[in-house]
């Protein structure tokens, strides 16, 4: 035992590393929503297209990145996902100059495809170093290092980009000179050019150093538990539980995008300013990350991961309930809250979903990173939603997508190929 810590965590360390940047990345759409919206003089609905273009790059990227792993292996993979993901952001600064918002978004595609192919090295990494029975519970740790930057990312970044957003929106609406109002507008878009680069410098290093580490090559299949399990049949799409996984991880993620990026437009909806709405979408990752806690805490020694799921749907249920019967600070509060019933789906879908396909299980992660695709989808319908139903009644949204992790977690995740479809192959 002593031996497989010492194994075990200076690979959890290195990954920790890795989520802590991409979530520092992830969550600073939630300040660059509002942020664009006033830079590039968008409407909300228009504005919310910087989730779908950085969680769309995950659909199209994550079964390739399986392939490329294949070739690279897991530690050049992720070396390669940061280089990506470094593009990404130099995209920002031409942006920025010309205040081009298919631009940024342009960025914001590579990014995401850079994260993609991080997302399908280290998840599985994460889930076969130890026992499956406690791969939420590292996921878990994985997690805090995550939701510690992206609680840290809204303010450092919205210190920057949004500082006086307030009174610069008033001088927008006064009457101001065609001239003076671009003139607002190119130096608000501006600050978004120093951070960027900073960050694409170190994107760099750490790609740089992961390459130099002595992180071990992991092999799904090949080593750890995946080796015990029985030979998958056919191929990934004969596994039900992981396609239901799948669908569940898309629901899961656009339920907590639309918790993290909403939360700052719907706080300025309940009448709160932007100047204190900016920091909202800490709240919600501070949240989750109380939940991460508990989830270390709890996970396997005293619920299962199945177990953890099931209460994460009725916690999401009751907040969502929350959020429409209140108002004011109530109900901006319960849709930070969300953040604690997301915080333990993430660790225990993944696993799940992904268990018993032996050497499919990069194939299959690959999968399940892929409904990542519903940050881009369910936050935009989100958007659209509220020109019909209001900011605060399109939260209902939600609704459908934790009954359906529910039933994912009762019985979507027990489904496995039939005898017959195995003696076929």
């Amino acid at each position: 035992m002593k031996d497989s810590k010492a194994t075990v965590v200076p690979p959890l360390v290195i990954i920790g590393a890795l989520f802590f940047i991409f979530g520092f990345i992830t969550w600073l759409n939630g300040t660059l929503i509002p942020f664009l919206k006033i830079a590039c003089e968008l409407t909300y609905a228009q504005a919310l297209l910087v989730t779908f273009a950085f969680y769309i790059a995950y659909v199209f990227l994550a079964l390739p990145s399986s392939f490329i792993l294949q070739k690279t292996g897991f530690k050049n993979g992720m070396a390669l996902g940061l280089v990506v993901m470094a593009g990404g952001a130099l995209v920002f600064v031409p942006a920025a100059q010309a205040r081009s918002y298919p631009l940024f978004l342009v960025g914001l595609f590579i990014q995401g495809a850079g994260l993609a192919l991080l997302q399908t090295a280290s998840n599985p990494y994460a889930t076969i170093l130890g026992p499956l029975e406690s791969a939420a519970k590292r996921i878990s740790i994985l997690g805090i290092c995550n939701k510690v930057a992206g609680a840290l990312s809204p303010i450092v970044i919205g210190a920057v980009v949004l500082k006086g957003a307030e009174e610069l929106e008033k001088q927008l609406a006064g009457p101001i000179s065609p001239a003076a109002k671009e003139a607002l507008l190119q130096q608000l878009a501006g600050r978004v050019i120093t951070p960027y680069l900073v960050m694409a410098a170190a994107l760099v290093v750490l790609a740089v150093l992961i390459r130099a580490s002595g992180l071990p090559e992991v092999q799904a299949g090949a080593a750890g538990p995946a080796a015990a399990a029985p030979e998958p049949t056919g191929s990934i799409w004969q596994h039900p539980h992981l396609l239901l996984g799948a669908l569940a991880m898309f629901l899961y993620v656009g339920a907590e995008v639309i918790a993290g990026d909403t939360i700052i437009q719907y706080g300025r909806s309940q009448g709160i300013s932007l100047d204190v709405a900016r920091n909202f979408t800490s709240f919600t990752l501070a949240a989750m990350l109380v939940g991460y806690v508990v989830g270390i805490v709890a996970i396997p020694r005293y619920v299962t991961q199945q177990t953890a799921l099931r209460l994460c749907t009725f916690v999401g249920l009751a907040f969502t309930a929350g959020i429409v019967l209140t108002h004011g600070l109530a109900s901006v509060a319960c849709v930070a809250l969300l953040g604690l019933a997301n915080a333990l789906m993430w660790p225990a879908i993944f696993p799940l979903s992904i268990k018993g396909l032996g050497n499919l299980t990069e194939r299959g992660s690959a999968l399940v990173v892929m409904g990542i695709g519903g940050g881009a989808v369910l936050p935009y319908l989100y958007g659209k939603l509220t020109e019909v139903l209001g900011l605060q009644n399109a939260y209902l949204l939600l609704v459908p997508c934790y009954l359906y992790i529910l039933f994912f977690a009762l019985k979507g995740h027990t489904y496995r190929p039939k005898p017959v479809l195995a003696a076929a192959a």
